[in-house]
């Protein structure tokens, strides 16, 4: 029978873990959170979290956002490879729902375990304007006073 523990193994623990994925990894997102990863040397894979206060002011949300998080990685950890991997949240997560909240981040391991993938290449980058999305127009004229 397969463990399904979060023991020391399955954590980045120190700067230096956090670090070496912040160099080139690759990327998953939702409108909520952000994993990036990178395939270790380890025989499991492990999971670094960060919750900004500047983005969840409240302790109670940073703390149940970071307990579904590594509950979700616990009953997942199975499925992925050999990757490390930090989850980096958004503001607005603590208005979300503990199955909204489980539904992203079920999605989120699936995605960033085929990306971290040796033969994965990620689609091509197409910019586009801030503005545009926004609903405002660049060739708009300003109204003086």
């Amino acid at each position: 029978m397969k463990g399904f523990g979060f023991g020391r193994e399955l954590r980045l623990l120190t700067p230096s873990h956090y670090s070496r994925i912040f160099q080139e990894p690759a990327r998953a997102a939702t409108p909520f959170f952000t994993l990036l990863a990178k395939p270790n040397d380890a025989a499991t894979p492990r999971l670094g979290l960060t919750v900004a206060k500047k983005h969840v002011k409240q302790a109670n949300q940073r703390n149940r956002i970071k307990r579904l998080a590594r509950e979700s990685f616990r009953l997942n950890r199975h499925q992925l490879d050999n990757i490390d991997i930090v989850l980096m949240v958004k503001t607005g997560i603590d208005e979300q729902t503990n199955e909204e909240i489980t539904k992203q981040l079920n999605k989120l391991w699936r995605k960033i375990n085929e990306r971290c993938q040796p033969g994965y290449t990620p689609p091509p980058f197409t910019p586009r304007d801030k503005r545009q999305n926004k609903g405002k127009s660049s060739k708009t004229p300003r109204t003086q006073r």
